[in-house]
């Protein structure tokens, strides 16, 4: 580990505060940036050491992008760099989420914003369609896999809670498929998740809304956006403390917006609990990602030398999949009810699939067109 140095830390900060600033486009794009940054400008480290903490970083639950920028700080300028890496990259996208927050919550409802919403939801939808098909070709690594994340979705639509998916999906893949009986064990399970059940709703409370968030952040694996289904379960069907068009209009922010995706968890909170909401659900999200990379050189090697543990992650990594694939089945329900928002969407998702452009343009781009059908209608 390198010693603490001040040059070193201020260096740190400087770097992950402007990556904050100017940080769009998802994760991807995070890493690109961060990649041109250490390895080719600055040579922090070399592109093999950077492809290693990638791939540490891919290896637990959490944001990728934001685990990945302190994982750099902690090896640029130790324990100093993490805190300074942490509080740069995700601080200017907090700040930037909650004034969109207070202005969403006093002018959310007009008409300018109806028609906006009307033209972005669309787009959300195929954003989020655009990252399940990406990620289906990692995730998906054969039948068995393919499997878990349709029976998944499946058992997610008809309300089994995200967590028992996760669980049972990595104690699915853990068992090799040579073993006796391991089909039809695997089989029986697949068809016994959709009986498992929820829980009741209840009224908004900070402590609860902590607990939302803190679940999100240990457990989510596989994208940014599989977030959209842990969201949609808790805090718009069992507590009802959202509708379908408040989470899509925190997905947009979202997109919009810089750094990190997860500071969606800011715009929900501000929503349900005001600014105490917004700072529980953004500490709550990010915490694991800390202790995360603090842990991740004692976890990385035993998943590399555990079979076992790698199998069940691939079962979690499938499992995640499913999930997002249900979330969007249910969001665009709400966001694609007529022929032009279904040309919205179906556009967004050629574009996606043919130039890859930066999403914040797409969500431009539908913003205008809502405002547009605004004006002619």
């Amino acid at each position: 580990m390198t010693e603490p140095d001040p040059r070193r830390v201020g260096e740190v900060a400087r770097l992950f505060t402007r990556l904050g600033f100017i940080g769009f486009g998802g994760p991807a794009a995070h890493i690109a940036m961060m990649r041109e940054e250490v390895v080719r400008r600055r040579q922090w480290v070399d592109d093999q050491e950077f492809l290693d903490l990638v791939g540490a970083c891919n290896l637990v639950p959490g944001p990728n992008s934001t685990e990945l920028a302190i994982h750099l700080g902690l090896r640029r300028a130790g324990w100093r760099g993490f805190v300074a890496a942490a509080a740069g990259f995700i601080l200017p996208a907090v700040a930037i989420v909650l004034t969109l927050a207070w202005l969403y919550e006093r002018y959310g409802t007009t008409a300018a914003a109806i028609d906006l919403s009307y033209g972005i939801l669309p787009v959300i939808v195929a954003i989020v369609a655009h990252a399940v098909v990406g990620l289906s070709r990692t995730a998906v690594k054969d039948v068995r896999l393919g499997l878990v994340a349709a029976a998944a979705c499946a058992a997610w639509l008809l309300g089994v809670n995200e967590l028992i998916l996760l669980a049972v999906a990595a104690a699915l893949c853990a068992i090799p498929l040579s073993l006796p009986g391991a089909r039809q064990h695997q089989a029986s399970w697949l068809f016994a998740l959709p009986a498992i059940g929820g829980a009741a709703a209840a009224d908004p409370s900070w402590w609860r809304l902590g607990w939302v968030f803190l679940k999100i952040g240990a457990v989510l694996y596989g994208s940014g956006y599989v977030l959209v289904s842990f969201m949609e379960h808790d805090l718009v069907r069992e507590l009802g403390w959202l509708t379908e068009r408040q989470l899509l209009d925190a997905v947009a922010i979202g997109q919009v917006t810089p750094g990190p995706v997860f500071t969606t968890a800011t715009f929900v909170g501000y929503q349900v609990y005001g600014l105490t909401g917004a700072a529980v659900a953004t500490v709550a999200i990010f915490l694991p990602a800390f202790v995360f990379v603090a842990l991740l050189s004692r976890i990385v090697p035993f998943i590399r030398r555990s079979a076992v543990a790698g199998r069940a992650l691939d079962g979690v990594v499938a499992a995640s999949l499913g999930l997002m694939a249900g979330a969007l089945v249910r969001l665009a329900r709400t966001a694609m009810h007529d022929p032009l928002t279904w040309a919205l969407g179906l556009a967004a998702l050629v574009v996606l699939l043919w130039k890859k452009p930066n999403t914040a343009w797409l969500v431009a781009a539908g913003a205008v067109a809502g405002l547009a059908h605004g004006a002619l209608t």
